[in-house]
């Protein structure tokens, strides 16, 4: 299976992802993991929210 960084939607195991880790504990995913598809992102002040139409949600 093939997996995908949440946070630039490059491939996992393409190229150094240290930034993309770094901004991930402060900020929500852009992508989804499973698909590469753009995220719809709500950030309120106690967290966030993150839907990808095929895979479902998640939050922080």
């Amino acid at each position: 299976m093939t997996f995908y960084c949440d946070h630039c939607g490059r491939l996992a195991d393409e190229g150094d992802h240290a930034a993309c880790f770094a901004a991930r504990a402060m900020e929500p995913p852009r992508y989804c993991a499973h698909c590469r598809r753009r995220m719809v992102v709500q950030v309120t002040p106690g967290g966030w929210s993150a839907r990808c139409v095929e895979h479902g949600s998640l939050s922080g």
